[in-house]
């Protein structure tokens, strides 16, 4: 019970600076000018660095041990957010972007060993129950992160062209925009200890040994080869690619369109998008309660198009009927991580790990869409259009859902 408290405890860590970029991006594009396609770099440096160290991540887990990926993973993350106060000293925009890169290393590590240690941690049929459940801390965690970063990072000032222009005259421009970006350091230091601390915990704690994980110290070639036939696995990454890229870009690009549509301030928007975290959670709780009785790829299905729809209403309709339709969209969205997570390692033995791994690669969907969604943003002047990103992510989740039943026999 020991490690899977703790190990269900990482859900909720890793999910505090998932979502303080959220409030980065807004955050930087204020106190170092930038565009919103330049602030999504900030989501770029993050999920690049799930996409590289995943696979690393799962190499060493299967010669090591969960215990070890765990270690890893929070010594990475500790040192990532320390990095935040000389990148703030220096006011460079690339220092923090590679300290996140660093943050995100860490969570590859600890994604890539968590995920398939609580789906292990019990029998494989309710795997997609337990995990679901473990998951369903994760946006406890991100309400904290949005919460965390509204209270001490935004100051609640928003200058008007004519105070940008007299702070320019004054010669204190420059000195507004240190002080902004300054406020970034208190949140993520008091993360990075916390991070330590909770490798402290796991490094005295025993670990329960999962012989799947273990029996082969390297992948061979046929191993390999096994990952790339199994048709379901190669569907599974493909489907988190575009669910990781739907996810992100909507709660990346959430506070400017509340902004832009319902002319919200800063503050305002950011505990709006705390809601959007809350139906998150619900819909995570609640949904686990759910597949009980209802397959979860049927149900996943059902969300998927559901949210098509509501993005639809958040494109036609911006303004607060189209906010509230994007924020419902978190409630549907909820399941579709783990969902894919559990079905993609399905049957996959002591490959698991390493399946496990490829599919936590996927999670690169963040850092090529959200820029993408930006970039829609700026060329067609219009916030609202770059959610039909989000929207074609959509249909594909549900393909893949809906045709999970025949591909499982197939595989």
């Amino acid at each position: 019970m020991r490690p899977f408290v703790l190990a269900t405890g990482l859900f909720f860590l890793w999910g505090v600076p998932n979502n303080l970029n959220d409030v980065l991006i807004r955050q930087f594009m204020k106190s170092f000018a930038i565009s919103r396609f330049q602030a999504g770099l900030v989501q770029s440096a993050f999920y690049l660095g799930y996409f590289l160290l995943a696979l690393p991540a799962g190499l060493l887990i299967k010669r090591y041990g969960y215990k070890s990926g765990f270690i890893t993973g929070l010594l990475c993350f500790g040192l990532g957010c320390m990095l935040f106060w000389p990148a703030a000293m220096t006011s460079s925009y690339a220092f923090f972007l590679s300290a996140l890169f660093i943050v995100a290393s860490g969570l590859a590590f600890l994604e890539t060993t968590a995920n398939p240690f609580i789906a292990q941690l019990g029998p494989a049929t309710s795997a997609e129950r337990r995990l679901n459940f473990s998951q369903a801390f994760n946006p406890i965690g991100a309400i904290s992160g949005v919460l965390i970063g509204t209270r001490f990072i935004f100051s609640g000032i928003e200058l008007t062209p004519a105070q940008k222009a007299s702070m320019l005259s004054s010669g204190t421009y420059v000195a507004y925009l240190h002080h902004e970006t300054q406020r970034v350091v208190t949140p993520y230091l008091v993360l990075g200890v916390i991070a330590l601390a909770w490798a402290t915990l796991i490094a005295v704690t025993h670990f329960p040994r999962i012989p799947r994980v273990i029996e082969a110290a390297a992948p061979s070639s046929g191993s390999w080869k096994r990952l790339f036939r199994h048709r379901l696995l190669m569907y599974a990454i493909v489907a988190q690619f575009f669910y990781v890229g739907a996810q992100v870009g909507t709660w990346s690009y959430f506070i400017p369109y509340a902004q832009e549509y319902t002319h919200v301030s800063e503050r305002t928007a950011g505990l709006l998008l705390t809601g959007t975290l809350v139906a998150f959670g619900i819909g995570r709780f609640g949904s686990a309660y759910i597949m009980q009785w209802l397959a979860p790829a049927k149900l996943m299905t059902a969300y998927a198009i559901l949210n098509v729809l509501l993005l639809a209403i958040g494109i036609l309709a911006s303004g607060w009927y189209g906010l509230f339709a994007i924020l419902m969209t978190s409630f549907f969205m909820s399941i579709m991580y783990p969902t894919i997570f559990a079905i993609g390692i399905r049957g996959m033995g002591e490959e698991t790990n390493l399946a496990g791994s490829l599919i936590v690669m996927a999670i690169l969907g963040g850092a090529i869409l959200t820029p993408v969604m930006g970039l829609i943003s700026e060329y067609s002047r219009s916030m609202a259009a770059a959610y039909l990103v989000p929207a074609v992510c959509y249909l594909v989740v549900a393909a893949f859902s809906s045709q999970t039943p025949a591909v499982e026999t197939t595989a």
